[in-house]
């Protein structure tokens, strides 16, 4: 791997280790709480961060998995936690799934990272773009988790 994909990786790794631990601490119950003039939660948001990077990464490279289709049930856009069901993971799943996910990215992309694919949104067209897009995502749903943990 050469150097600018490690350090594209480790910034995806760095600012995830951030994500986690500003909720190292919070409560199932807490991930649920909803402030008023919110529309999500802490746990929505988690979930939302996950399904991101696969998403944009499943839509540039024309793939798809049951598991994006299902988090996209209960964390897309467009969804709040009324949309959860039994079935939609809890905050110690969430947090699992993600500290895992820049492992899994590395593991299934590092060789693919400038493969060029078709354009989609905002002319993006390889998985390092999605990457750096996904980073700046996640960097907004980390500020709206700190957000809601003030009324907590």
């Amino acid at each position: 791997m050469d150097r600018h994909h490690q350090v594209l990786l480790n910034q995806v790794r760095t600012f995830r280790q951030d994500v986690l631990d500003v909720v190292k601490d919070v409560t199932e119950k807490e991930a649920e709480f909803i402030p008023k003039n919110f529309r999500n939660n802490i746990r929505w948001n988690l979930g939302h961060i996950y399904l991101d990077q696969f998403m944009w990464i499943e839509t540039l490279t024309n793939k798809s998995s049951e598991t994006v289709k299902r988090f996209n049930n209960w964390f897309g856009f467009g969804t709040t936690p009324q949309d959860f069901t039994s079935e939609t993971p809890k905050l110690d799943e969430l947090v699992s799934l993600l500290k895992g996910q820049p492992d899994v990215i590395e593991d299934l992309y590092v060789n693919r990272l400038n493969r060029e694919y078709p354009s989609i949104d905002m002319g993006i067209y390889t998985i390092e773009q999605v990457l750096v897009r996904t980073i700046f995502h996640e960097g907004m749903h980390l500020q709206a988790i700190m957000d809601i943990k003030k009324f907590l």
